[in-house]
């Protein structure tokens, strides 16, 4: 078999990314034990190839639907053309893909111009919520309410505020209900309850696809079209990715299954943590995205690696020397976006300072794209595991096929550590406590 590690594993020219496995010359991450686990994906990759013929899993039936996008458009439009500023109420799988998706056109200083602002509030905090509905311009805000159980906590807490802030501020109970939409599963909860209380729009959250694995559904959808971006290319770019996978002739040719076959031989082999390090502001919320994934579909019974996030550059500041001179316990995933010749130009007689030489008339993106090269190459020259993916177009089709990849790569990682990747037991007690204290504070 030709290495695994050092090979450079370009994808099918229609996939928006390319991938490479870095030779990390360590002894801790070898050839033969990503070999022996890679072995392993070719039953998990035929079983994933009989599922999406079958349509068994909605996982891989949602890249290729259209049929649900009519109402979310006819919501989107009714959403935009009333208010300048929309808010996502939901938290972990219902906030983290919709954030990753506004990343593409929005900053922390605007957005495009003809649509609406799209913000989060995914984690509860009585400052933060309150300091949010104090500022917020009530007539011009629409609220979209989003948990697949319809009883998420946090979610329920949040909208109950926002009522009692509306109804405060003079709105009626009709008036109110325009100004929030609900995203629940199709059957009787707390969410679709207070919804037809007040006849706000519900839409259906597919009952058998986990929040975590729901960002291509109406979860990433309906923020996409408020949004003005394309949901169907960002199915396009997801089916690309799950076809040149699940239907792929060899293991070796399947980028997720590489993927899964290196982070679980690294975990085999002492390296149990596993960094996301991505250049680029818009790879943050994806990495948050990856994260919870990761972590929560993988970590059961013992078993499951620890997901680290990192965004470059400015984590160089903060986070390099202990990746590269501390324990030698983790796998590094080093995403860029190919920003090479890209972004403003710094102009050579600002820059004439001779220590700034290096930098002189070069573009913004050339220095991203040097600084991403050098610290997979120093992390490789410490003998760190190093896996390098490129995407050269960073766009609604690309994100896309990001979700599949890496919603592929965690599946496949499930079925080698023999977990189950769609469940999330141990999450519960600390739910049931939750309750139970406040009950008890109450007396």
């Amino acid at each position: 078999m030709k290495s695994l590690l050092t090979d450079s594993m370009a994808r099918s020219p229609s996939l928006p990314f390319t991938q490479s496995i870095v030779d990390c010359r360590c002894g801790a991450l070898t050839d033969d034990a990503v070999a022996r686990r890679l072995a392993e994906t070719g039953p998990v990759l035929a079983r994933l190839a009989e599922q999406t013929r079958s349509g068994a899993l909605p996982h891989f039936t949602i890249p290729y639907r259209t049929d649900d996008l009519a109402p979310q458009v006819e919501v989107a439009k009714r959403i935009a053309g009333d208010c300048r500023q929309v808010v996502l109420l939901g938290t972990g799988g219902s906030s983290l893909g919709p954030q990753a998706i506004a990343q593409l056109v929005q900053t922390p200083f605007g957005g495009p111009v003809d649509r609406p602002r799209l913000g989060f509030l995914d984690n509860l905090d009585p400052a933060s919520l309150a300091a949010s509905l104090a500022s917020c311009d009530l007539a011009e805000s629409h609220f979209i309410v989003a948990s697949k159980s319809g009883s998420t906590a946090e979610t329920i807490a949040q909208l109950l505020v926002v009522i009692d802030t509306l109804e405060q501020a003079g709105y009626s109970k009709e008036a109110i209900g325009r100004r929030f939409t609900v995203v629940t599963e199709p059957r009787a909860n707390l969410l679709s309850a207070i919804a037809a209380r007040f006849g706000a729009t519900v839409l259906d959250h597919d009952p058998d696809l986990g929040g975590r694995y729901a960002v291509l559904s109406v979860i990433g959808t309906l923020p996409a079209l408020v949004l003005g971006l394309d949901p169907v290319a960002m199915r396009r770019g997801a089916a690309a990715v799950l076809e040149a996978n699940v239907f792929a002739a060899d293991p070796a040719e399947a980028s997720a299954a590489v993927g899964a076959a290196i982070s679980i031989a690294a975990d085999d082999q002492g390296l149990p943590q596993s960094v996301f390090l991505g250049y680029g502001d818009r790879l943050e919320r994806l990495a948050a995205w990856w994260r919870q994934l990761w972590a929560e579909s993988l970590g059961k019974h013992g078993k499951g690696t620890t997901p680290i996030t990192a965004i470059g550059p400015v984590d160089q500041h903060s986070q390099m020397q202990l990746y590269l001179d501390g324990p030698a316990d983790k796998l590094y995933t080093v995403v860029d976006l190919a920003t090479r010749g890209q972004g403003n130009v710094i102009r050579a007689d600002l820059a004439d300072d001779p220590s700034l030489a290096f930098m002189a008339g070069r573009r913004i993106g050339d220095v991203v794209a040097a600084q991403a090269r050098a610290t997979a190459d120093t992390l490789v020259k410490f003998g760190r595991p190093v896996r390098r993916m490129t995407i050269p177009t960073m766009d609604i089709e690309a994100l896309g096929a990001l979700f599949m990849h890496f919603t592929l790569e965690t599946i496949i990682a499930a079925a080698l550590l023999d977990v189950d990747p769609f469940d999330q037991p141990a999450v519960e007690d600390g739910k049931i406590l939750t309750r139970q204290y406040l009950l008890q504070d109450r007396g």
